[in-house]
């Protein structure tokens, strides 16, 4: 899906998973890598059935992608920061949509409170940081930001066990 849009935009009301469906999301959690063909054989099923199960999900946009789980500390980007935002009413999801758009921008939720936004985003080091959010502070809209640093990262995962 298109950064910038709700990530539940499009997902059908009436898609409801059978226990099948979960147990496929669990092999795949245990193992993105996995093919079809795998599954099947775990679940005693057919590789057929695991592919129209796989077209079913992600047409339902259960399953938005594969991808790997980086450990972004060791590339270099050991900075992980937490802001939150306070932005015009009318003008809000302007706003996030533009924050979507930047690399290092992991997470945009759209929260409730003295705040209207919070994201989490990663940086390299303290002055790419700091341009970052003064940038983010002379966007049109951006009222307030405050912003806090993670010192450990004790989870950084956004799977749920199913």
């Amino acid at each position: 899906m298109t950064q910038g849009k709700l990530l539940d935009a499009n997902i059908s009301q009436d898609f409801q998973p059978e226990p099948l469906d979960i147990e496929i999301l669990r092999a795949f959690q245990e193992d993105a890598r996995s093919s079809y063909r795998d599954i099947a054989r775990k679940l005693k099923i057919s590789v057929g059935t695991v592919h129209s199960r796989v077209t079913k999900l992600e047409d339902a946009k259960v399953i938005r992608g594969f991808s790997v789980d980086v450990n972004y500390s060791k590339l270099g980007y050991g900075i992980t920061a937490l802001i939150l935002l306070q932005a015009k009413g009318k003008h809000l999801r302007d706003v996030e949509t533009k924050l979507t758009k930047y690399p290092n921008v992991c997470l945009v939720y759209d929260i409730t409170g003295d705040f209207d936004i919070a994201l989490v985003a990663k940086f390299e080091a303290t002055h790419a940081m700091d341009r970052f959010i003064k940038e983010i502070l002379s966007m049109d809209f951006v009222e307030r930001a405050v912003t806090s640093i993670a010192l450990n990262s004790l989870k950084e995962n956004l799977t749920i066990k199913l």
